[in-house]
């Protein structure tokens, strides 16, 4: 088969669209067809873009699908996804350089934990099954994730006790340590014994990790995780979201603030622990909504003590089903608002009736952006231009920010 192009998940396509992993436009390869997917058994003929993958695990680990890809074209796929989904809705802008993340940069990562053979197995998905993959050191991470693998497997293992325990640890990596949330874990019979809970907290502080929660309940903390906002210091909630890479959330920051310079009052929307938040109230006050009531109360008590803060107006809301109105919206300058990857349709609807003059959109999904653009175009706002930023090394995904003037 040769290949003709990459589709949207990273596999090659060869005609009459057949899906083949790991392989690059203008590769001819042999393999296995069954319907529209194939496995690869032979390449025959290289692309010259084909380099040596960064990680042993590579091929079988499902974290990534695009490490056998040379740089400069596999960043220009990435914008072109962007191009291709403003043009399905006929929306057209410069598209700036994409920003990129470097490698061991991704300070949280989901690690899946299972007994095999009497032994604990860490790591993340194989591709397109439920078996795990055992990593024993990832290039896209942190080197202190990395090097905590052994501990986490420690922490892990005491809730795999019940046979139908799946745990995911959520570790993310803050300013005074690791903070791990343990979800999947089986609940029925009061859930892990009171020993088990001793024996993960015990692997915790031999690990020096900072907290570690069950589904969000405190299991061992020897001290709050704390991550910096602006000029504001935070501690998140359990399972709080925090953007994959600090140098990426940077970057869409300093877009954002050039966008939203000189205005007198900001709404940031979905805003999360406050990543835009807190920058932006240094030149403006700021109202921040989001669905997390857990999250805006650590937003409002970080407020209180965020120097040089111009203030902050936090609101527990359900954007999805109560968006705040135009009429809500009177007087605010500038609208941020980074939904998730449904979009946020009837958010953006009352933003487009609303009197703001300019908005900074943020998403992780360039098909749901397309979607929300559409209705701010339609009511008269310009999409001057679109920053992809490419947080999420070696995977098919890509972000945005951009900016919107009426």
């Amino acid at each position: 088969m040769l290949i003709e192009t990459v589709g949207g998940q990273g596999d090659g396509i060869a005609a009459g669209g057949v899906f083949t992993p790991f392989t690059l436009p203008g590769e001819r390869i042999l393999a296995e067809v069954e319907g529209e997917r194939a496995r690869l058994l032979e390449l025959l003929a290289a692309s010259p873009d084909r380099v040596a993958p960064a990680c042993p695990h590579f091929g079988v680990c499902g974290g990534c699908a695009l490490q056998h890809w040379a740089p400069a074209p596999y960043l220009a796929w990435k914008v072109e996804q962007v191009r291709l989904a403003l043009a399905r809705v006929r929306l057209e802008t410069e598209i700036l350089p994409p920003f990129t993340a470097e490698p061991g940069s991704r300070r949280r990562l989901a690690l899946h934990a299972r007994r095999v053979d009497g032994a604990v197995r860490l790591g993340l998905k194989e591709r397109r099954t439920w078996r795990v993959a055992p990593i024993v050191h990832c290039p896209v991470a942190e080197p202190a994730l990395s090097a905590a693998l052994a501990g986490l497997a420690a922490v892990a293992a005491p809730f795999l006790e019940h046979p139908k325990s799946a745990p995911t640890l959520h570790v993310t990596s803050t300013l005074t340590g690791l903070d791990i949330d343990i979800t999947g874990v089986e609940a029925k019979g009061g859930g892990p014994s009171a020993g088990a809970r001793a024996r993960a907290a015990e692997a915790a502080r031999a690990a020096d990790f900072a907290r570690v929660t069950l589904a969000g309940e405190i299991l061992y903390q020897s001290r709050a995780p704390m991550v910096r906002m602006g000029p504001a210091m935070l501690a998140p909630p359990p399972g709080a979201f925090l953007q994959a890479v600090a140098a990426a959330e940077e970057a869409m920051v300093d877009f954002a603030l050039g966008v939203t310079q000189g205005s007198r009052r900001i709404a940031d929307l979905y805003c999360g622990l406050g990543a835009f938040t807190f920058p932006a109230s240094l030149s403006a006050p700021v109202i921040a909504a989001d669905i997390a009531a857990p999250v805006i109360a650590a937003v409002r008590s970080a407020a209180g003590t965020a120097s040089g803060s111009k203030g902050v107006r936090a609101e527990a809301r359900d954007l999805d089903r109560r968006p705040l109105s135009a009429r809500e919206l009177a007087g605010v300058d500038s609208v941020i608002i980074d939904p998730p990857r449904a979009g946020a349709a009837s958010q953006h609807r009352e933003i487009a009736r609303s009197d703001c003059r300019a908005v900074v959109g943020v998403s992780c999904n360039p098909a749901t952006f397309a979607r929300d653009a559409r209705l701010l175009a339609d009511a008269g706002f310009r999409l001057a231009r679109v920053l992809p930023v490419d947080q999420f090394l070696w995977s098919p995904h890509i972000e945005l920010v951009s900016e919107f003037r009426r």
